[in-house]
């Protein structure tokens, strides 16, 4: 009999070995899914796979201005075109802006019409002062030749000093009404310049009010949140009545002109794959479709890499991501049964002469 308050003996140490024994186990199994998603059950040689995903741009709908947003007319799921009208901001400080922008264009017109009539004005003076200076030559002209008459017959004693004084004095004042006559047409002349300077202030001014009403116009224009492509609507990012930075998200849109998946590859099968080069999808949701698609993109570093690439089977473990593009057309006629985010199979033909096998066959939906 054992003894009952003797000390019990430990239990055997297999716990180390088990929980190894299952740590291999997970390794083998990770292995095994690597495996066969770089080579699936019944793919024959030459020809490659990978695991992904259907992907699509996704298109940012977003206030260039802050501001208040007003109203969202879609909604999600809803499909838009391109132009189409998805969101508008509230324009009420906008609008008085522009309306003070319109008045202040208006006011900058009247300057240059006022400014073009003082140009006539001021021309109509330069005209009117050139009369005057010919008509003040005209009498020096006359002036000069009755003193010439009189300084003769004064010297000859014809006719009596005084009258010579009186047409020397005649003279001289025709020739300072001449002087005067020059500096009217000259201040006319300056006056001309002057006036033509306000009318291209005027203009200038006139210029900088319409720029400002076009400023004003294109935030108006802005304010109306229009699709940039046709496309799905995902997220409404904000809600009617919330306050929006300029740049702030509106609006999250799946283009669903450009859709792809994207998977996959060793280093191996990646070497000789080229842009162009056929794909065929086949997705979890719709095993009875067989989708085409072409290569778009093939990475040129790899994106997940061993710690060691010494050996052979280390490289072959690096893996480059792949995108395969799908077919514009066949996008167009099912864009509605587009859905993002399902998860599928990629296959590749790496060798060209292989041809592919009747479970690949192109099959889509009529």
């Amino acid at each position: 009999m054992t003894d009952p308050d003797a000390p019990s003996a430990p239990p055997p140490r297999r716990r180390p070995w088990i929980l190894g024994g299952v740590l291999l186990l997970l390794g083998l199994g990770a292995a095994g899914a690597v495996g066969w998603a770089v080579t699936p059950r019944g793919l024959a040689e030459g020809f490659a796979s990978g695991n992904g995903r259907i992907e699509a741009v996704e298109i940012d709908v977003a206030a260039k201005t802050p501001g208040r947003l007003a109203d969202i007319l879609v909604n999600e799921g809803e499909m838009v075109q391109r132009g189409q009208v998805v969101a508008r901001m509230d324009t009420s400080v906008l609008e008085a802006t522009h309306d003070a922008a319109q008045a202040d264009l208006s006011k900058a017109q009247s300057a240059i019409a006022i400014a073009a009539s003082q140009v006539a004005q001021r021309r109509s003076e330069h005209a009117a002062a050139l009369a005057v200076l010919t008509q003040r030559k005209a009498e020096l002209k006359v002036a000069t030749k009755r003193l010439a008459r009189s300084r003769t017959l004064s010297r000859e004693g014809a006719v009596a000093v005084q009258e010579y004084d009186d047409d020397l004095a005649l003279q001289e004042g025709s020739q300072a009404a001449v002087g005067v006559a020059v500096a009217q047409v000259a201040a006319a002349d300056a006056a001309i310049v002057t006036a033509q300077a306000q009318v291209g202030g005027a203009n200038a001014g006139a210029d900088a009010a319409r720029a400002t009403v076009a400023r004003i116009q294109a935030d108006l224009d802005d304010s109306a949140l229009k699709a940039p492509r046709d496309g799905r609507v995902q997220y409404r990012v904000a809600q009617p009545s919330e306050v929006v930075a300029a740049g702030g998200k509106v609006l999250n849109l799946v283009d669903l002109s450009d859709v792809y998946m994207t998977f996959f590859l060793p280093e191996t099968a990646v070497g000789t794959l080229r842009l162009g080069s056929e794909v065929r999808l086949i997705l979890d949701a719709a095993p009875q479709w067989v989708i085409p698609a072409r290569v778009s993109f093939v990475a040129d570093v790899a994106q997940f890499t061993p710690k060691s690439v010494e050996t052979a089977s280390e490289r072959q473990k690096l893996m480059f991501r792949v995108r395969g593009q799908l077919d514009p057309a066949l996008l167009r006629k099912f864009s509605r049964s587009v859905k993002t985010g399902l998860p599928g199979m990629a296959y590749v033909r790496i060798d060209p002469t292989q041809a592919w096998p009747a479970s690949l066959a192109l099959h889509v939906p009529d």
